[in-house]
């Protein structure tokens, strides 16, 4: 597993979590998890193996 592949990973299962967080408990920063998500989802296109659909 390439590394940019596991980080997109992690951060778009972090931004999943902060957005379902931020649904139920008003917190400063929220929006952010929107930025992790589509960054992560990025990350891990980017980083797949060559070959790979």
């Amino acid at each position: 597993m390439h590394l940019t592949f596991a980080i997109g990973v992690g951060l778009a299962l972090a931004g999943i979590g902060g957005y379902v967080a931020g649904v139920h408990v008003v917190y400063p920063g929220r929006a952010l998890s929107l930025t992790a998500l589509m960054a992560g989802v990025t990350l891990a296109l980017v980083g797949r193996r060559e070959g790979e659909t």
